[in-house]
């Protein structure tokens, strides 16, 4: 169960985009060559790989920064690049998704770079493009400016370091004293195994890891520790308390970028003042995303909140939505290749009738909206005796529907205006209407969409349970 679980919602969904984060590390470039295997080389006992196309993809801290901007954050990134063609398509493919890279030229170093070779969903071969050392000084002068100059206004400052040369040290403790000062929260992610040699001992020992890493926090003067630990999940130490999110359990194509993700998501869900537990919560479901795609592939913000709906649909008071809010959700459901299904109605006092049209709704999509008039609407319809019950009671009973992923009110006679901001595919109506006379309904289907007209229960109705409550 993920904590803090509407504010969460909230945030992935509308606070994330104005949120400015900086990372700083090792840029690389990850190509891909994809192919088939058909057979072994009679050259060698090596298989044969026949070459179908190939892809070039952020990686390092690029792929922090891919992972951040398509969960819909402000993003810089800053790091060492060799100024060869490398650089060049790094920074075609950073600047194609809206993220603002700041190269600083280091000569004689290459553009960090790995070249993978395929086969089907398996990885046979890769070639690593880099060289290691110490950089000139003049080199780190630059990109400690670099960084010193973007600083001001970011939200969190990421530091990825895949033990490639850019964070030394020197350069760490002048751009962290810096953030400090400015108030503006640090997160270093090391890939190199800092923690297991602190403990002396293998991965494989966690209790013994986990004490190692409880010593780290204050020797190091941390907040709070957090740990990768594959198949076992994520750790969340701090001083004298852990916490450990079993891992999702996913079918696991390729773990490439899958540590990306987890600092990119435990970076924003921190800037946004979300707890380190609830930040790794959800860090653990995104990882589990990534781990099920082949190649460095950064986690999406519909792919995030999708792998959250089974949680969301246990709680009521995140399907009930505002037309805004609608309107951004349908968006998501529709980047995660979802059918959207709309229906409206009164529904006072909720019964089989009722029950029956919204199922058989559900049954034409992957996503069902239901709309409800608003009380003075019902009034309007009904008369001064309705509803029954209140327009917010109404939206929380329908919400706790299984059938039901969102419920929206409308205070318009006609739901017009709604159907025209949430664009559904299919508009559902139940009863003897025509598809022709479904208010909605021609507009739906200008944009590709159809109108299908269900049958009801016979003999059931709002009025008549009222006329029955009432002994006519």
């Amino acid at each position: 169960m993920i904590e803090q679980l509407h504010q969460v919602i909230q945030e992935i969904e509308y606070e994330w985009a104005s949120k400015r984060l900086l990372v700083v590390g090792d840029l690389m470039l990850d190509k891909y060559i994809w192919g088939e295997v058909g057979r072994i080389s009679p050259e060698a006992p090596v298989p044969v790989v026949r070459s179908i196309y190939q892809s070039d993809q952020p990686g390092g801290a690029a792929n922090v920064a891919m992972n951040l901007v398509r969960l819909g954050a402000q993003t810089q990134v800053i790091g060492f690049t060799g100024g060869d063609e490398s650089e060049r398509l790094l920074e075609e493919s950073l600047k194609a998704n809206g993220i603002t890279p700041r190269f600083v030229l280091s000569g004689g170093f290459p553009t960090v770079t790995k070249a993978r070779i395929l086969g089907g969903r398996q990885q046979m071969l890769r070639l690593d493009n880099e060289r290691l050392g110490d950089r000139p000084q003049g080199d780190y002068d630059r990109l400690i400016e670099c960084v010193l100059a973007q600083l001001p206004g970011c939200h969190m400052l990421v530091l990825s370091d895949y033990a490639k040369g850019v964070l030394t040290p020197a350069v760490c403790q002048q751009i962290i004293q810096a953030a400090r000062e400015l108030g503006i929260p640090v997160l270093v992610d090391p890939k190199s195994p800092e923690l297991s040699r602190a403990a002396h001992l293998d991965t494989t020992g966690l209790d013994a890891l986990l004490d190692a890493a409880e010593a780290m926090v204050p020797a190091f003067d941390l907040q709070f520790l957090i740990a990768t630990l594959s198949e076992k999940g994520i750790a969340l130490v701090r001083a004298g308390s852990r916490y450990l999110a079993p891992a999702v359990a996913r079918q696991v194509f390729d773990v490439s970028g899958a540590g990306d993700t987890v600092i990119a998501v435990v970076a924003l869900c921190l800037a946004s003042g979300l707890t380190p537990e609830t930040a790794v919560q959800l860090a653990n479901v995104a990882a589990g995303i990534v781990v099920g795609k082949v190649g460095t592939v950064p986690v999406e913000k519909h792919e995030l909140l999708a792998a959250l709906a089974p949680e969301i649909a246990l709680h009521t008071e995140d399907k009930v939505v505002s037309r805004s809010e609608l309107v951004s959700r349908v968006a998501l459901w529709k980047a995660n290749g979802e059918r959207v299904v709309f229906t409206n109605g009164c529904f006072d006092l909720l019964h089989i009738g009722h029950i029956s049209v919204i199922e058989q709704a559900r049954r034409c999509g992957d996503r069902l909206i239901v709309a409800i008039n608003s009380d003075a609407s019902v009034s309007a319809l009904k008369g001064p005796s309705r509803p029954i019950v209140g327009e917010r009671e109404r939206g929380r009973v329908l919400a706790a529907l299984a059938a039901v992923d969102a419920v929206v009110v409308f205070g318009e006679p006609t739901p017009l205006e709604l159907i025209l901001a949430a664009r559904p595919d299919v508009i559902v109506k139940g009863g003897d209407y025509a598809v022709e006379t479904v208010v909605g309904g021609k507009e739906v289907q200008s944009w590709g969409g159809e109108v299908r007209i269900v049958p009801m229960v016979e003999g059931f109705s709002t009025t008549l349970l009222i006329e029955k409550g009432a002994g006519k």
